[in-house]
């Protein structure tokens, strides 16, 4: 166990355990469409998306091990990433793929976990150091 999660309450270790973990899956996701599309896996979004997709691969492993480390930067840059992330996949659902969020399972995740990450935030943070 890591020094801070002795003094944190459970609650909150499990709460950055979980939000790692699932940041942990998302470059996990980003890596694997590196490596099998290169910077531009999406051929229907312009390239800047593709280049803030792809750069989530650094970015969420990052956030996942300040987390794990009981770093406050992990909180800052995961609310970071999911309010940025939230964004992007809603402008390519709607402005790009003239779409809506019931077609759109994945994005009904991503929105599940900003509110987690977002909501949890302020009380977490606390908790941790630096």
């Amino acid at each position: 166990m890591i020094g801070w999660m002795r003094h944190a309450p459970r609650w909150a270790v499990i709460s950055v355990c979980l939000i790692a973990a699932l940041l942990v899956v998302g470059a996990s996701v980003h890596v694997t469409d590196l490596l099998g599309h290169g910077l531009h896996p999406y051929e229907w979004a312009p390239g800047w998306l593709n280049l803030y997709w792809s750069s989530l691969a650094l970015f969420d492993a990052l956030a996942a091990a300040f987390l794990i480390r009981g770093q406050r930067r992990g909180v800052d840059l995961a609310c970071a990433i999911m309010a940025t992330d939230v964004a992007a996949n809603w402008y390519a659902v709607y402005g790009i793929q003239h779409s809506d969020v019931t077609a759109q399972p994945g994005l009904q995740r991503l929105a599940v976990f900003a509110a987690l990450v977002l909501g949890t935030a302020p009380r977490i943070r606390r908790h941790l150091t630096k």
